[in-house]
């Protein structure tokens, strides 16, 4: 039983998914292809806890969509691309924070604001409201930055439609047949192993980067705990002190400092080189890690 425990602790399993990724990623080429199945069950799974009525009222929307681009491309993206641009001297590595700043939030705001006990709802308009925006602001930063690189939108409308409105369609069709109710005794299983795939995935990809370059990965590295920890502990503080429900806060601090690094390491990937990609890749881990912080202080306040 204790071991069974064990099993089903996410924090647990996200460690060993990190660490099993270092060590042996021979695997990862394998698992790589089933990462967007497994994204987009985990928002099957969020969004079954979201309530149709929230998109009735235009006016319950117009609040959150705001935060969220305030939050994820204003404060986070102007954090991101400040402190590349006065620590960065390397040309691919500073494309690939610019990259980073264009991206919408990483898709995991939403299922973790349901673990962590957030504004579900709040999470979920945010972040379609920034990947709405994102087809314009992402080729809009490509365009001044980096002479238009991926100027074309279609990457992140695909995204879009794959783990944001499929999932939600689907988590509409789950609900409506009932079948939400059988799933829910397994949801947080369901939610936790696929975490586990998607992480070990995407750090056994990139395990030879951290053995060959550990030079190349102080910089960003500094650049990334500043824009996860640093960066959540002040949105906290600021929340706190203007008297914000703690569910709302938590959310806040989700989209203030996650963005979707996948995104981004893929379009670094296809577009300019592995170097470009390095920034993304590191703040995946740093990404990984604060949320299981998170996870371990919200489990100890339960």
């Amino acid at each position: 039983m204790k071991l069974w425990r064990w099993v089903k602790n996410r924090d647990v399993l996200l460690v060993l998914a990190l660490l099993l990724g270092l060590s042996w990623g021979q695997g990862a080429k394998e698992t790589e292809k089933a990462v967007l199945p497994a994204l987009a069950l985990v928002m099957t799974l969020a969004t079954m806890g979201v309530p149709g009525s929230i998109f009735l009222s235009p006016r319950t929307l117009i609040r959150p969509a705001l935060w969220g681009l305030v939050l994820n491309y204003v404060l986070l993206g102007g954090v991101i691309l400040g402190l590349s641009g006065l620590l960065i001297s390397e040309k691919e590595l500073w494309e690939g924070f610019v990259i980073i700043t264009a991206v919408p939030p990483a898709v995991a705001v939403i299922p973790f604001s349901v673990i962590l006990n957030g504004n579900q709802s709040f999470a979920l308009i945010g972040t379609i409201s920034c990947y709405l925006a994102a087809l314009g602001i992402t080729p809009l930063i490509a365009s001044v930055f980096l002479e238009g690189a991926f100027g074309d939108p279609g990457k992140i409308a695909m995204a879009m439609v794959e783990l944001i409105l499929v999932p939600l369609a689907g988590s509409r069709i789950l609900l409506w047949t009932g079948w939400a109710k059988k799933l829910e005794p397994w949801r947080g299983t369901l939610t936790n192993w696929s975490f586990v795939l998607i992480v070990y995935t995407i750090i056994g990809l990139n395990r030879q980067l951290f053995l060959d370059r550990p030079g190349v990965l102080v910089l960003p590295a500094g650049i990334a705990l500043a824009s996860t920890f640093i960066l959540g502990w002040g949105i906290e503080k600021i929340g706190r002190w203007r008297g914000m429900e703690s569910q709302l806060i938590t959310t806040m601090v989700l989209l203030g400092t996650h963005k979707n690094t996948g995104l981004a390491a893929g379009l670094a990937l296809s577009l300019f080189s592995e170097k470009t990609a390095v920034p993304a890749t590191i703040t995946t881990i740093f990404m990984l890690v604060y949320m299981i912080r998170l996870s371990l202080r919200q489990r100890s306040m339960t």
